[in-house]
């Protein structure tokens, strides 16, 4: 990734910094710290003021801006809206970049930096990671099908690179999407030299010290506990299955510590460094989410070697990672009574659920690298630079 010049100007933006703990904000963080420090870009990274910015390094600075984020405390959706000045400070940042990486289309800042960057001139790379939601309440999911449809196309049609981390949601969007150029698929990395497997008698250990179960299966779901990423099916599996403990690491408005079920554990709100040892001591990850490409929590839980049964949709988007991955459709009114039935057996194989860890781990190694995903963007990025 060593660049041939100087570095480009970058302006970042996503809806939140990494602290908010979301996939999405974690993954531009991972590859705005790599591009800055080989010298790709010279990176301003534009966020919510929601939470605190990482702190400022080498080639990468970032601006929080003043925003309200009331549908995510009322609704569960992450949708903070900013400031008339805020987006005013970000349209003149666009104006004056070699390229602005947007991540996820629908987002008022996102939107702004976009029609910024179009009256200037400027290229725009597009990051996607989320497809449709099928909220539970029928007008959420109309207009957030409505927005994907309109909004959605205009900028993922109207960007110069649009790049999908799934191909579930490069699908979705390609029936509807007219792009400038081929879209393109890559996949997030993960670093595994810190999520990597831990011994049987280590996991004991983790468990001991996180203060969980060592002679019950540990069933894991890491994430917000929001409705889209399946929080009202796991309550309901959590109580159709006593004899395994649940460990919910995450945050939001739907908190599974409220459930006052005996076989439900809380970690709230983990920081990064809290993560290995939750995945490592897990015997499986469960998420019936929907509208969403490949969770980073699911590659990082495969990497510590835990097997992870996600909805067929998910699964879908990382089709090389289909044989080691365990799917059952997440949609329906009968998904809690097909998801408990799977996890029945699941739980009633062992040897086979144990063997699945070493092929899981293996998979993460051999092929999800964050060196690999940030060479590909350092070279999208410079392909799409153009002389001011």
């Amino acid at each position: 990734m060593t660049p041939a010049k100087a570095p480009l100007r970058v302006v970042l933006v996503t809806h939140y910094f990494p602290e908010h703990r979301g996939g999405v904000e974690r993954i531009a963080g991972e590859l705005a710290l790599r591009l800055a420090a080989a010298g790709v870009a010279e990176i301003h990274w534009y966020a919510s003021d929601c939470d605190r910015p990482p702190p400022p390094t080498l080639r990468l600075a970032t601006f929080p801006q003043h925003s309200w984020n009331f549908a995510e405390r009322r609704l569960g959706v992450p949708y903070p809206v900013w400031s008339l000045a805020s987006l005013r400070r970000l349209t003149r940042a666009c104006q004056a970049a070699d390229v602005v990486h947007l991540h996820d289309c629908l987002y008022v800042p996102t939107l702004a930096a976009f029609a910024a960057a179009r009256r200037a001139s400027r290229p725009v790379v597009v990051t996607q990671h989320v497809g449709h939601v099928p909220y539970r309440n029928p007008l959420l999911s109309a207009l957030h099908e409505a927005a994907n449809r309109t909004l959605g196309r205009i900028v993922l049609g109207g960007a110069e690179r649009a790049i999908f981390e799934s191909e579930s949601v490069l699908k979705y969007f390609g029936g509807f999407v007219h792009y400038r150029a081929a879209p393109m698929l890559v996949e997030n990395g993960v670093d595994t030299d810190v999520f990597k497997p831990a011994a049987d008698s280590e996991r004991s250990l983790l468990r001991e010290h996180l203060g969980l179960p060592t002679d019950r299966p540990l069933l894991l779901f890491l994430g917000r506990f929001v409705e889209k990423k399946g929080l009202p099916v796991l309550r309901e599996l959590a109580a159709r299955l006593p004899q395994a403990h649940w460990v919910f690491a995450g945050w939001g408005p739907l908190d599974p510590g409220q459930w006052s079920q005996p076989n439900v554990s809380v970690v709230r709100r983990p920081t990064p460094e809290d993560l290995p040892p939750v995945y490592q001591a897990a015997d499986l990850l469960v998420l019936p989410s929907v509208g969403e490409g490949m969770p980073l929590s699911v590659q990082e839980a495969m990497a510590c070697g835990t097997p992870a049964l996600v909805g067929t949709e998910t699964a879908a988007g990382s089709p090389q990672a289909r044989a080691v991955l365990l799917a059952e459709p997440a949609t329906g009114a009968d998904t809690a009574e097909r998801w408990a039935a799977r996890l029945r057996a699941i739980l009633a194989a062992p040897n086979h659920l144990a063997a699945l860890r070493a092929q899981a781990a293996m998979f993460a190694r051999q092929h999800w690298s964050w060196e690999a995903c940030a060479r590909r963007y350092s070279e999208i990025l410079w392909d799409c630079a153009r002389p001011l």
